[in-house]
C-alpha cells in the first residue's frame, strides 16, 4: 500500500523520505517487506508526506495490523481527472475506439513537454476502464531513475508482491495472465528503453493485455501505433470575439484565470488571444500564462510573451518539478540528450520560421560533405522522435521547426556553449547565398516559385539581415539587402526593404574597410527604386545618381542601364516625359549593346508606359506588343502583367471597354497569383475607371476603393492621386457632388506633396469632373469640400470617410 500510494503521488523512495524526514532505507524497508511493524509516529509522517485523505489514512494504518496471507492486492487504478478536460473531444474518441475496438494493442502519446500528454491519458484511461474486465492500472514512471524498478512499479500496480527486492518479468506476465486489461505507462521517456523491453514481452506473453503509454519520445516497439498529441487551437489573429472564445487554448486560459479571480472582460479576449498564440496552445505555458493574472494585465503578460517565456513559471506546488516552470519542463528533455543531440538541439535554435535539411547542415557543420549530411539526418530525425523538433511534410522538401518555448530555450543554451558567433555567422553566410541566388531566379519562368521560396524563408532572412547590421558587417549588410530589394519591391514591402538597405548603406559608408564597388552600386540602386516608389523623388534621384556614377566607373553597363529604367521612372511620375522617353531609349541602346534581350524587352515596356501617359497611344501599343511577345516566350509574369496593363490602358482611352476590361482581368489574376501587389493596385485602378465609362458605379467604387487600400498600405502616393480623381469622377456620376469636391481636394494635397502633377491622359476627365462639381456646389460649398479634402491625411481618406464638417454636405456614395 505505501508503494500504491507513493507511485501515485509520483515520488521516487528518496523522495518520500526527505518529504517525511525519514531515511530512504526505511521506506525501502517497508516496501519491500523487511521491515513490517513501524511505530505509530512513523506512519503518521508518511501519510502526512503522501498527503492522505482521511479515509486513506484509516486505511493506511489498519493495514498494519492484517497478516500479509490476507492482503489482497489491488489494480492501481487511474487517478481521478483534477478538473474539466478542455477540448481534445476528437482526441479523446479516437484513442477510446482504438484501445477498445481497433484490435491496437500499444498506443503512444507523444509530443512535447506540457502539451497535455498525462491529463489526456487520465481522461482516456477513465473513459474505457469499464470495458477492460479487469480494469485499468495507472503506472507512473516520472520519478523512475533506472530501467530494473519500471518492473517493479509495474508489478507493484497490477497488484503483485514480489517475494524479491526486483520483481522478475517472468512473475509479472504470470501475474496478467490473460485477464484483460490496460496497464497505462506515464511518462517513458527517461526509460524509454527498459519500456520499449517490457512492453515487448508482456504483449508477446499476455494476450488479452493492452498498453497506453506516453513519452516525449517514441518506443519504437512492435505494433506500436503513434499518436502525436498537439497543443490546443488558438484563434486566428483577427478573429471575432465569439470565434476567440471558441478556441480551446482561450477556454483554458480564462478557466485558469477564473480559478485566480480574474474574469477578462470581452474587451481583453484579444490579448488573451495574444498570450494563447504566444505560447502556440501548448496547455502547461497557458495554465502558466494564466497564474501570473494575479500580478499582471493580460495585456502585460503577452507583452512579456513576445520576447521572452521567462515569466512562465510558479505552477502547482503539488506538480512534479519538472512541470513547475516550461523551463524545468524543457531541462527534463535536454538532460536525456547525447551530447552531440545537445549541441544540434541548440544550433537549430538560430533559425526562425523554419529550416530546411541543407540550411541544417550549412549551420552545424564546418564542411558540407555526405557524411555530415548523414549525421544531421539522424540527429533531426532523434529530435523529432523526442518531440523536440517539428516536421512538415506538406511540401515537396520536408521543413522543420520549434515551438517558441522551446526555441527559446534552445537559444538560451546556445550561450551556455560559447558557440553562438560561429553558429549565426554560419546562418548568415548561408542565407546571403541562398537570397543571390534566388535573385538571379527573378524575371524569369521560376520567378513564382522562387517568391514563394523566399516568402517561406522570410523570417530567417530578416534574421539574417539584422545580424549583420547589428554587427555592422558591410560586405553581408549589402550582399543580402541589394539581393532582397527586388523582392521586397514585388511584394509591396517598399518601407521594409528600404530601411534595410539605408542601414546596410550606412554601415558601408562608415566602415574602416572598403566596401565592393558594385555591392555598394546594387544597394544605393535598390535604396533608390524603393524611395521612388515611395514617391520620395529627391532622395531616389540621389541614391539612383550615386549607383550610375558608380556603375559607369564599373564600366557596369547593365547596371547602368537598370539605373537609367529607374531615372526614367521618377521622370515620368514628375510629368517631364520627354526626358523619361529619353533616359528609356538611352538604356535601350545599352542593353543592345549587350545583346540583353530581356532588358529590350524591359525597355519597350517602359517606352510603351511613357507613351500612353502623354495619349501617343499607337506607339505605346507597339512598344507594349512587342515587350509581351518576349515576356510570354520567357515566362516573366511581372513583365507579363505590365504587358497586359499597358495593352489594357490603350484599349481604354481608344474607347474599346470590352478588349480593356479582358486584358485588365487577365493581368489582375496573374498579379493576384504572383503576389505582385503593385500589378493587383494597378490593374483595380484601371478596371474601377472601365467600370464608371460602362456606366457600372457600383462596381466602380468598389474596385477603386480597393485599389485605394493597396496604394495606401505600398505608399504610392503618386497612384493613389489618381485613384482618388477617378473616384471624385464616379462621385460626381452619382450625383454626389460634395464628396467628389472633397476627393478632388485631397488628391490636390497628395500632388502637391510629392510634387507630381496630373498626368496627360487623365486630364481630360479630370478637368470635366473639376468643372461640373464646382458648377453644381458653387465656388463657396466647392472651396469647403475642397478644402475640407486637402486637410484630410491620406490614410484617412482611404478609409472611405470625409470629416465631419463635411456631413453637413453630404456623404459618401
Amino acid at each position: 500500500m505505501l508503494r500504491r500510494h507513493r507511485l501515485a503521488a509520483g515520488l521516487s523512495q528518496e523522495e518520500l523520505a526527505e518529504k517525511a524526514g525519514l531515511s530512504s532505507d526505511a521506506v525501502a524497508a517497508l516496501e519491500r517487506g523487511r521491515r513490517r511493524a513501524p511505530r505509530p509516529l512513523t506512519v503518521r509522517l508518511l501519510a502526512t508526506a503522501l498527503n492522505l485523505s482521511e479515509s486513506e489514512f484509516g486505511e493506511f494504518t489498519e493495514s498494519l495490523r492484517r497478516s500479509p496471507t490476507v492482503y489482497a492486492p489491488q489494480v492501481q487504478g487511474p487517478p481521478l481527472p483534477p478538473d474539466t478536460l478542455i477540448g481534445r473531444a476528437s482526441e479523446l474518441a479516437e484513442l477510446s475506439s482504438l484501445l477498445s475496438h481497433g484490435g491496437v494493442r500499444l498506443v503512444t502519446l507523444t509530443g512535447l513537454g506540457g502539451v497535455g500528454k498525462t491529463r489526456l491519458a487520465i481522461a482516456v484511461a477513465n473513459e474505457v476502464r469499464r470495458q477492460f474486465e479487469a480494469g485499468a492500472c495507472w503506472v507512473p514512471l516520472g520519478a523512475r531513475p533506472d530501467g530494473p524498478e519500471v518492473t517493479d512499479a509495474v508489478a507493484a500496480a497490477v497488484g503483485l508482491r514480489p517475494a524479491s527486492d526486483a520483481a522478475e518479468v517472468d512473475a509479472l506476465a504470470e501475474h496478467i495472465s490473460s485477464r484483460q486489461l490496460l496497464i497505462v505507462l506515464d511518462n517513458c521517456e527517461h526509460v524509454v528503453e527498459t519500456c520499449a523491453w517490457l512492453c515487448t514481452v508482456l504483449l508477446q506473453r499476455c494476450p488479452r493485455l493492452t498498453i497506453l503509454a506516453t513519452s516525449r519520445e517514441l518506443l519504437r516497439a512492435p505494433g506500436e501505433v503513434v499518436r502525436q498529441v498537439q497543443p490546443l487551437t488558438v484563434p486566428p489573429s483577427r478573429a471575432a470575439p465569439e470565434e476567440i472564445r471558441e478556441a480551446d487554448a482561450v477556454r483554458m486560459f480564462l478557466a485558469r484565470a477564473a480559478a485566480h479571480g480574474v474574469h477578462p472582460r470581452d474587451d481583453r479576449l484579444l490579448q488573451v488571444s495574444r498570450v494563447c498564440r504566444s505560447v502556440q496552445g501548448i496547455p502547461l505555458a497557458i495554465e502558466l500564462a494564466a497564474a501570473r493574472v494575479n500580478v499582471l494585465t493580460i495585456e502585460q503578460i503577452a507583452d512579456e510573451l513576445d520576447t521572452s517565456s521567462r515569466i512562465l513559471s510558479g505552477g502547482s506546488r503539488t506538480a512534479p518539478l519538472r512541470q513547475q516552470t516550461i523551463d524545468a519542463a524543457l531541462d527534463w528533455s535536454y538532460q536525456l540528450l547525447s551530447a552531440e543531440e545537445r549541441g544540434f538541439f541548440e544550433a537549430v535554435s538560430t533559425f526562425s520560421g523554419g529550416w530546411t535539411m541543407s540550411a541544417a547542415v550549412a549551420v552545424f557543420c564546418a564542411e558540407q560533405t555526405d557524411a555530415c549530411h548523414e549525421r544531421v539526418l539522424d540527429l533531426t530525425g532523434r529530435l523529432i522522435d523526442k518531440s523536440l523538433i517539428r516536421v512538415d511534410r506538406d511540401a515537396a522538401e520536408a521543413r522543420y521547426s520549434m515551438f517558441s518555448v522551446i526555441r527559446q530555450y534552445a537559444d538560451r543554451r546556445l550561450d551556455d556553449g560559447g558557440r553562438r558567433t560561429l553558429i549565426e555567422q554560419r546562418h548568415l553566410h548561408y542565407y546571403v547565398e541562398l537570397a543571390e541566388r534566388a535573385e538571379r531566379s527573378l524575371g524569369t519562368d521560376q520567378q513564382a516559385a522562387t517568391l514563394d521560396h523566399l516568402d517561406v524563408e522570410l523570417d530567417n532572412l530578416r534574421v539574417a539581415l539584422g545580424r549583420a547590421i547589428s554587427r555592422e558587417l558591410g560586405a553581408e549588410s549589402m550582399r543580402l539587402g541589394a539581393a532582397l530589394w527586388r523582392y521586397f519591391y514585388l511584394r509591396g514591402h517598399y518601407s521594409e526593404g528600404r530601411d534595410w538597405l539605408e542601414s546596410a548603406l550606412r554601415i558601408a559608408r562608415a566602415a574602416p574597410e572598403p566596401v565592393a564597388p558594385s555591392a555598394l552600386a546594387a544597394a544605393s540602386r535598390g535604396a533608390g527604386y524603393l524611395a521612388f516608389l515611395q514617391c520620395e523623388y529627391d532622395v531616389a534621384a540621389e541614391r539612383l545618381d550615386e549607383a550610375l556614377a558608380l556603375y559607369r566607373r564599373l564600366d557596369d553597363a547593365a547596371g547602368a542601364a537598370l539605373t537609367l529604367r529607374h531615372l526614367g521612372s521618377i521622370a515620368r511620375e514628375q510629368g517631364d516625359y520627354d526626358r523619361s522617353y529619353q533616359l528609356h531609349l538611352e538604356g535601350m541602346q545599352l542593353r543592345q549593346q549587350l545583346g540583353d534581350k530581356a532588358g529590350i524587352a524591359w525597355a519597350w515596356h517602359y517606352l510603351a508606359f511613357v507613351s500612353w501617359l502623354r495619349m501617343d497611344f499607337d506607339r505605346a501599343r507597339d512598344y507594349a506588343e512587342a515587350a509581351l511577345a518576349y515576356f510570354q516566350q520567357a515566362g516573366d509574369g511581372e513583365g507579363i502583367t505590365w504587358s497586359q496593363i499597358n495593352l489594357g490602358v490603350v484599349a481604354l482611352y481608344e474607347g474599346d471597354l470590352g478588349t480593356a476590361e479582358r486584358l485588365l482581368h487577365q493581368s489582375l489574376g496573374r498579379a493576384q497569383r504572383l503576389g505582385f501587389r503593385e500589378g493587383v493596385g494597378w490593374s483595380l485602378n484601371l478596371l474601377g475607371v472601365v467600370a464608371r465609362r460602362q456606366g457600372r458605379l457600383e462596381r466602380a467604387i468598389h474596385l477603386l476603393d480597393e485599389s485605394l487600400a493597396e496604394q495606401q498600405e505600398l505608399g504610392d502616393k503618386w497612384r493613389a492621386a489618381s485613384v482618388l480623381e477617378a473616384l471624385a469622377s464616379v462621385a460626381q456620376e452619382h450625383d454626389n457632388s460634395a464628396y467628389a469636391a472633397f476627393l478632388l481636394g485631397a488628391a490636390a494635397a497628395v500632388r502637391d506633396t510629392i510634387g507630381a502633377p496630373v498626368p496627360l491622359c487623365e486630364r481630360p476627365d479630370n478637368e470635366l469632373t473639376m468643372a461640373v462639381v464646382r458648377d453644381k456646389l458653387g465656388e463657396r460649398a466647392f472651396a469647403h469640400a475642397w478644402g475640407a479634402g486637402q486637410a484630410t491625411p491620406l490614410h484617412a481618406v482611404a478609409d472611405g470617410y470625409p470629416p465631419d464638417t463635411l456631413s453637413t454636405l453630404d456623404t459618401p456614395w
